[in-house]
């Protein structure tokens, strides 16, 4: 937990959490079970007996929270590759999608820039015939 102060200057609390409270957990267990040992009213055989077997059952309690661990620990690598694999494909389609925008408009430029030239020509051909096969002067066309 740690004291800092926002833009209006009032004191905020901020606690941070670490970890997932798994260690501390099974370390309260294990002093547990040997404080409730050792203030047990029990002869040495009978309290062997009993450490052995709060033995066993702390190791297989640990033995199950590490399958709990790698459990939770697998399944949030799954979806996180499942994530990035969903990345990885949207910014694939994304560029394939922007190529084929960027070759559509080139095809459209050199379509336009085809028939600008052909426009062009035709009127240039008008043109020169116009100049070879001049027309009586009532039917000229005005000059634009």
């Amino acid at each position: 937990m740690s004291r800092h102060r926002d833009d209006d200057d009032d004191e905020v609390v901020v606690v941070e959490k670490h970890g997932n409270g798994v260690g501390p957990f099974l370390w309260g267990i294990a002093i547990g079970a040997a404080l409730g040992l050792l203030f047990a009213p029990m002869s040495g055989a009978e309290l062997r007996s009993e450490i052995k077997n709060r033995g066993r059952k702390f190791k297989e309690l640990a033995e199950d929270k590490a399958e709990e661990l790698e459990e939770m620990v697998s399944e949030k690598y799954s979806r996180a590759r499942e994530r990035v694999d969903e990345g990885i494909e949207t910014a694939r389609r994304k560029a394939r999608e922007g190529k084929q925008f960027a070759h559509d408009v080139a095809d459209a430029g050199r379509s336009a820039a085809l028939t600008a030239r052909e426009e062009l020509e035709r009127r240039l051909a008008d043109a020169r015939e116009a100049r070879r096969n001049p027309r009586p002067s009532s039917e000229e066309e005005p000059v634009a």
